[in-house]
């Protein structure tokens, strides 16, 4: 190899020159992306041109997102290619990226300057410690961390874009790979414009903790949409005393003015755990859910490349507090064979940075797909454990069943739960992956088995009351009718 260099000439790009036969293949190889190079050479020199961008799930090109890629080589001549010379970090507009060896290393496009403790406290005297004033008829939208624009907040979005369009809508996220709705300004977390933001916006619409010391505004209001109702116990109900996380539990729903429920069961846990008692809960049903009662699944069944007619099963378990990957209780390639199925992996959003994409005949990893609601409205079958995603997807009426291994460390140990889940469950409980492809195998109305229709009908009507398909409607009405922001 005689050169390598990074490049903005068109789009941010990794360029590699050598010298010889060119080789078969060059990409560079990411836990959630890959990218193939534009090879070309007549034989005695060759270039390799590797965009740091990706389209995904039929979207635009993006960024890549931030993290760490292997360079690959491929073809006969790989082994007589060495390593380039390392390439300091470089800015490249929307990324800024560094190779040492076959590693390449992107991040998001922060100044150096911000880029550090120093800098992110100056910010913070900068913006977070303004006087209350100034307010710019904004809203400033986050969902899980900014890892993408999705859940209850992207519903938000998306109903009070159509009403209110003169509203600035401002997107929180970890980097520009993250793709948000038409019309919103995505902001990188931790940059000046960020900081700026969310100081500055009237309404803050978010679905789980803020962060980086955020201070509430006199004036300013926040939104919390939560991402679910809740099975396992959460915040001052997890198991054990710590008066560290009790403190941080309550100085972080201080933050808020308004809690949105799911559901009036929800609306109780949340505020009790949150320790958010005779404040306003808006129990709406979830607007993350509408799509699943108005929605038509097949632009996103395309998105995914499964053809007409496929019988699609989604695997979405919750986060294990003792591991940072999704649980490997499936084998989804044999699980795909046996139930002659396309599988999708959905890790929890908290599994999406350290894990990596499942690969597989007939396997799509979905982890890093950004909006769940659209996988629940494809799936013909849920394979889930503990996680709230049951709660949304009984909304629509398809079979689901609860793979649980684990099931005594998990309540016993992990968490523990709010309610038994063996007494109401509304689809068959399995411990294997055996017993899970012969409950599959009886599909039908809730699993195929009265007493399981029962059970879901009692569990629709317990917490699906609201999921009536303008959960987004009643909401954005309540924001505008008590001025939270102008129209």
């Amino acid at each position: 190899m005689t050169e390598a260099s990074f490049t903005t000439d068109g789009v941010p790009a990794l360029v590699l020159a050598g010298e010889g036969e060119r080789p078969e293949s060059v990409e560079i190889v990411g836990a959630r992306a890959r990218v193939t190079a534009r090879v070309t050479g007549r034989g005695k020199t060759w270039k390799a041109t590797l965009p740091l961008r990706a389209a995904r799930w039929g979207g635009p090109e993006l960024p890549l997102p931030s993290g760490t890629y292997e360079v690959r080589i491929g073809g006969a001549t790989a082994s007589g290619i060495h390593p380039p010379e390392a390439l300091p970090v470089t800015q490249l507009g929307t990324l800024r990226a560094t190779l040492d060896g076959w590693t390449l290393r992107v991040g998001p496009p922060m100044d150096p300057a911000y880029d550090s403790g120093e800098g992110q406290d100056a910010l913070e005297r900068r913006y977070a410690t303004r006087p209350a004033s100034g307010f710019e008829n904004a809203v400033f939208f986050e969902s899980f961390y900014g890892r993408n624009a999705s859940c209850n907040p992207l519903a938000i979005d998306r109903e009070l874009a159509r009403r209110a369009p003169d509203v600035t809508r401002y997107w929180s996220v970890v980097d520009l790979s993250v793709a948000v709705p038409e019309g919103a300004i995505p902001l990188v977390e931790g940059s000046p414009e960020w900081w700026r933001a969310r100081g500055a916006a009237r309404l803050l619409v978010v679905n789980d903790w803020l962060r980086r010391r955020f201070a509430r505004r006199k004036g300013q209001v926040v939104l919390q949409t939560w991402h679910g109702t809740p099975l396992k116990r959460l915040a001052l109900h997890r198991p054990g005393f710590d008066p560290r996380r009790m403190a941080a539990v309550v100085r972080e729903s201080r933050r808020w003015n308004v809690l949105l429920a799911q559901n009036p069961y929800a609306a109780r846990i949340l505020s009790k755990a949150y320790a958010f008692l005779n404040r306003p809960v808006w129990v709406e049903g979830y607007p993350r859910n509408d799509v699943l009662t108005t929605g038509d699944g097949a632009a996103t069944r395309q998105a995914l490349g499964i053809r007409p007619g496929e019988r699609v099963i989604l695997y979405a378990p919750t986060w294990r507090d003792d591991r940072d990957q999704i649980v490997d209780f499936v084998d989804p390639v044999a699980l795909a064979a046996a139930t002659d199925a396309v599988v999708l992996v959905r890790g929890h959003s908290r599994t999406l940075l350290p894990g990596r994409d499942a690969e597989g005949p007939r396997v799509i990893d979905v982890t890093g797909f950004p909006d769940t609601a659209l996988l629940l409205l494809v799936a013909d079958a849920l394979v889930t454990d503990y996680s709230s995603v049951m709660f949304d997807f009984s909304v629509t009426g398809k079979p689901m069943y609860f793979l649980v291994p684990d099931m005594e460390h998990y309540r016993g140990e992990l968490r523990g739960f709010y309610f038994d889940l063996a007494a109401h469950a509304p689809g068959p409980m399995v411990r294997t992956q055996d017993e899970l492809v012969a409950a599959l195998a009886a599909d039908g109305d809730a699993g195929g088995d009265a007493a399981y229709a029962d059970r879901y009908r009692l569990w629709r009507d317990k917490f699906n009351a609201r999921d009536d398909g303008h959960a987004a409607e009643r909401v954005v009405t309540r924001i505008l009718d008590q001025g939270f922001i102008d129209v």
